[in-house]
């Protein structure tokens, strides 16, 4: 099954800004911004009457028609299921730790680093894979993907094959890790993962792109002169 396309609402009063944010949410592969909104109204007008709800907003504090984080709340309320990353100036410890409170996905200042919007971007992902490849979790599990895990997760592999979604064999998980823990201060493409264990590339990124959802594994996107960004994986 192919990745999943995150499809992502803007909401900031700064056409400027707005822009900059949409041309950095466009770079991760697997996102696509399909509003900018500039005003409270028109992004709850646009959710209202959308046939498709976005996945994600990403919201400043500062929107002119909105008090405070009433916009933050009102779609909280009314859209449980979209994620929430605060894109803001707002400092102040008060406004962030009511929007921890309201389950924002995650809080970013102002001004925008492309390099840490990607790190979360691509957290989100692997939330979603994670979650969408498991019907139950372990507590190591969900220690490990909100980065709490005290040891090297690598090291604990899973038990049982049972441990395991569908699709995932756990010799072919053991040699990807092993490759990995041989080489621990190096990145790799799919590509080369795949070469190493006589794989295929697509089912080497499989496998990648799953300790990645575990938190095992993290990936970066390599930019160079030409052609597409290089996805690279590296242990955490």
């Amino acid at each position: 099954m192919a990745d999943k396309r995150f499809n992502v609402l803007i909401i900031e009063d700064d056409f400027r800004v707005a822009d900059i944010n949409k041309q950095f949410v466009e770079k991760v592969d697997g996102f696509y911004v399909s509003k900018v909104a500039y005003t409270g109204k028109e992004a709850l007008e646009y959710l209202r009457k959308s046939p498709v709800l976005p996945d994600l907003i990403l919201l400043d504090v500062y929107i002119p028609d909105v008090e405070g984080l009433e916009l933050m709340w009102e779609i909280r309320k009314t859209y449980e299921n979209i994620d929430i990353i605060m894109l803001t100036a707002a400092k102040e410890t008060e406004t962030i730790e009511q929007t921890l409170r309201g389950g924002i996905f995650d809080y970013i200042i102002k001004p925008v680093d492309f390099d840490r919007l990607n790190k979360t971007l691509e957290s989100l992902q692997a939330k979603k894979r994670l979650f969408n490849s498991k019907q139950e979790m372990t507590q190591e599990e969900l220690d490990s993907f909100r980065g709490l895990s005290s040891s090297a997760v690598v090291a604990d592999k899973p038990k049982s094959v049972s441990d395991l979604p569908k699709g995932i064999d756990r010799i072919t998980l053991e040699k990807i890790v092993d490759v990995m823990l041989e080489n621990r201060n190096q990145s790799f493409t799919a590509v080369e993962v795949g070469s190493e264990i006589g794989a295929s590339r697509s089912t080497a990124r499989r496998y990648l792109e799953y300790l990645v959802a575990a938190g095992q594994v993290k990936a970066e996107l390599m930019y160079g002169d030409v052609g597409r960004p290089e996805r690279r994986y590296a242990l955490v």
